[in-house]
């Protein structure tokens, strides 16, 4: 959902300008500038993939509201008189996953990130004999649950912790 700006190497008296561009999934764009005739060409690319600004003065790619579809190898070229010069992104798109915790039929804490992309890594406070099941969607997001089992029946507050690259959560229950 956020934007991303791809750099690429800026150089004076920029002759021409490509990125080329192929996601994991659908088929691959580019986008093009051609100086000696002032012009930029598009081909396959969404609305949502364009020059941050002219490309003569920045040849920067940006990504509006990226979404998992944006995932891909990302190439830039460029050409000038000092050379030909290529940068190489791989673009990979994090989605945090939603954090619930409830209490079960039979009073057990339930831990569950929903949809994440990767899938998400649940621990809890006080040591627990949980394994955690795992659930993918066709998007590519998984949602992770985790049943706490208590090894002392006396427990009666836990604290679930979610772990994901795009950040860490925590829930506390008492069931």
């Amino acid at each position: 959902g956020y934007n991303s700006e791809l750099n690429c190497t800026q150089k004076s008296n920029i002759t021409m300008v490509t990125w080329k561009i192929n996601p994991k999934a659908g088929g691959h764009c580019s986008l093009g500038y051609r100086a000696d005739w002032n012009k930029t060409n598009r081909t396959n690319c969404s609305d949502s993939m364009n020059w941050k600004s002219r490309p003569d003065q920045d040849p920067t790619l940006e990504i509006r509201r990226v979404k998992i579809a944006h995932e891909g190898t990302y190439t830039c070229e460029v050409a000038a008189p000092e050379g030909n010069f290529h940068r190489l992104y791989h673009l990979t798109v994090l989605v945090p996953p939603r954090l619930t915790l409830y209490c079960d039929d039979q009073g057990n804490p339930v831990c569950k990130a929903a949809a994440g992309k990767p899938a998400a890594q649940i621990s809890w406070v006080l040591e627990s004999n949980s394994t955690p099941s795992e659930e993918g969607h066709d998007n590519g997001t998984v949602t992770v649950f985790s049943k706490f089992t208590a090894y002392d029946n006396k427990v009666t507050n836990t604290t679930c912790i979610v772990s994901h690259p795009a950040g860490n959560w925590s829930k506390s229950i008492a069931c």
